[in-house]
């Protein structure tokens, strides 16, 4: 099993995802930007972050950041809604905006990663805030320019470790 997925892979379904869900689900354009590599421990950060966690044969997490007032267009868009805040409701909106990105990703890169399955989404509003993993992969992050504002879209895979198989005892293979 390869150590790393196919970066350019990875950022390819990052971007399909990302591109079809604003379409489709936002009917909102978005622009990528230059993708990059973003250590595996952040810097500390302000507005929404939306994470998923991906386990089979290779484990991570998916995740959506941008700024609280982007949280709240996008919600307002896929909610037909206006939010003057972010609340519940707009942490839900960017949960289910989080799964249906990070979902598709998932299957696009099932070709080569295997099967997955996906945690349900987390979310976080704050400012001053650190969100991490316990992988020592770097993340691979796409930026996208929204209505004037930053989105990004991140994604970190590992390989899972194999596990060894067990023999029972007085298996035929004892010797």
């Amino acid at each position: 099993m390869p150590q790393e997925l196919d970066q350019a892979k990875m950022i390819a379904a990052i971007r399909h995802a990302t591109g079809d869900v604003f379409s489709t689900m936002l009917g909102v354009e978005i622009k990528s930007g230059e993708p990059y590599r973003q250590p595996c421990r952040p810097e500390p950060a302000n507005g929404v972050i939306g994470l998923i966690g991906l386990t089979g044969k290779w484990t991570g997490t998916g995740g959506v950041t941008c700024t609280g007032d982007l949280a709240r267009k996008i919600s307002g868009q896929f909610l037909m809604s206006e939010f003057n805040s972010v609340d519940q409701e707009v942490l839900d909106a960017m949960g289910e905006i989080t799964n249906m990105i990070i979902g598709n990703v998932k299957n696009a890169l099932e070709e080569e990663a295997g099967p997955m399955g996906m945690s349900i989404p987390m979310v976080v509003f704050g400012h001053n805030f650190m969100a991490g993993t316990t992988h020592s992969t770097d993340w691979v992050v796409v930026p996208f320019a929204c209505d004037g504002e930053r989105l990004e879209v991140k994604a970190c895979l590992s390989p899972q470790p194999e596990k060894p198989t067990r023999r029972r005892p007085g298996s035929a293979m004892e010797g």
